[in-house]
């Protein structure tokens, strides 16, 4: 019971607002013991035209990703940066745009925290840097929740 009060206080915290950027329900997958790389996933809206350029973390080597079908084979690919049209929400999911974490230093367990360093680029160039503390979820989640935290939009 503590632990699931735990990750819906850090969820409802990890709502995290850029002057721009608004980032919603972030999580990071948790792995088994062996496993090197996992991926992140979350909300982002922008107030006005805006890129996600860098991800980094002490954790692990971080890269922004894609995932897409490609003559009927999924295949998965670092991207330079991900547009974020103003007022619309982009979705970083499982089998779609997400953040990829590599040579992990440690397993990520359900529960634990993981620091998430952001940095988005307006149309003039100018940079700004988000830190988020993304809880991590049980190995099998989707986008959805946790028990007992409200999905947010």
């Amino acid at each position: 019971m503590k632990k699931i009060f735990l990750t819906a206080l850090l969820s409802a915290f990890s709502f995290a607002s850029f002057a721009q950027v608004t980032v919603t329900d972030p999580w990071v997958r948790a792995t088994v013991p062996a496993q090197k790389a996992t991926g992140a996933f979350m909300q982002l809206n922008s107030k006005t035209d805006a890129r996600l350029v860098a991800v980094s973390s002490p954790l692990a080597r971080a890269e922004i990703h894609e995932m897409a079908m490609q003559d009927n084979i999924m295949r998965m690919r670092q991207i330079p940066a991900l547009d974020l049209p103003a007022g619309k929400t982009v979705t970083l999911k499982p089998g779609s745009y997400h953040v990829m974490f590599f040579d992990l230093k440690n397993p990520i367990r359900e529960g634990d925290v993981v620091p998430l360093t952001l940095v988005f680029e307006d149309r003039n160039k100018k940079r700004e840097t988000l830190e988020l503390k993304v809880p991590a979820r049980a190995l099998n989640s989707t986008t959805q929740s946790p028990p007992g935290v409200p999905h947010q939009n």
